[in-house]
């Protein structure tokens, strides 16, 4: 992409949506499609690194995903084991690309190797600033709000703040990435018009873009043009 005359965005969200449906259509099990789906996430995260994206936030397993089969539920788990697996072994290449991983969501009920392995990347990372990328992985949008306004109850029951002294300020930073912008855009692959609880607080003033490319054939000219429409964009954060 020629980024001359082209904005980019700062923060940039992407739901990976259409896995099940592209192996559908080509007669396969929903598990290759994941499988697919997860070699499209590394090419992305790592052309978003390379025309200088800073945050990049990927929507990998909802809270809802468990309501799946146990079967596809299990082939996704272990997709993830896989690629921790890797991300060790690629410690040195992402070190040289300056990449930052977090994973955001709850930790609770998810196995707890994979917790370990979570825990083992975020730290070997830990000091890289190039680009920030986050796997969202048993998040729900809903469930993050919930959890930042209990710390705030819980303040506010041993008597550190008053109620009326409560901000939007104060939600935000109970949330997962309450140390990084909001998304400018969000991406939607897959042509399905909806968040599906995703980064909800974060997403009030996001640009939203819906592609029907399903996810496993999602390519980076595809985020080219997601990105040459944001920037034609004019964003007036409620203003005129």
């Amino acid at each position: 992409m020629d980024k001359k005359d082209i904005l980019l965005p700062q923060h940039v969200a992407i739901i990976m949506d259409g896995n099940g449906r592209w192996a559908k259509q080509r007669g396969l099990k929903r598990t290759e499609g994941h499988k697919v789906g997860a070699e499209v996430f590394r090419t992305i995260s790592k052309y978003c690194a390379d025309i200088g994206i800073k945050y990049v936030t990927f929507y990998a397993f909802s809270t809802e995903n468990w309501k799946r089969s146990k079967t596809e539920v299990t082939a996704i788990m272990n997709l993830l084991r896989k690629y921790l697996d890797e991300m060790k072994e690629r410690y040195l290449e992402n070190e040289e690309a300056g990449i930052h991983i977090r994973f955001i969501g709850s930790r609770e009920g998810m196995p707890k190797d994979i917790i370990k392995m979570m825990d083992e990347v975020e730290s070997r990372s830990s000091d890289k600033t190039r680009c920030y990328i986050n796997l969202a992985v048993n998040y729900g949008g809903r469930a993050e709000i919930v959890k930042s306004v209990k710390e705030i109850a819980e303040k506010v029951k041993s008597g550190e703040i008053n109620p009326d002294e409560i901000t939007e300020d104060m939600i935000s930073g109970g949330i997962y990435t309450a140390d990084q912008p909001d998304p400018d855009l969000i991406i939607r692959p897959s042509g399905e018009y909806r968040l599906s609880n995703y980064l909800l607080w974060q997403s009030a003033y996001s640009e939203i873009y819906i592609d029907d490319v399903l996810w496993p054939d999602y390519t980076p000219a595809d985020l080219d043009r997601a990105i040459e429409e944001y920037s034609r964009r004019n964003r007036r954060f409620g203003g005129v």
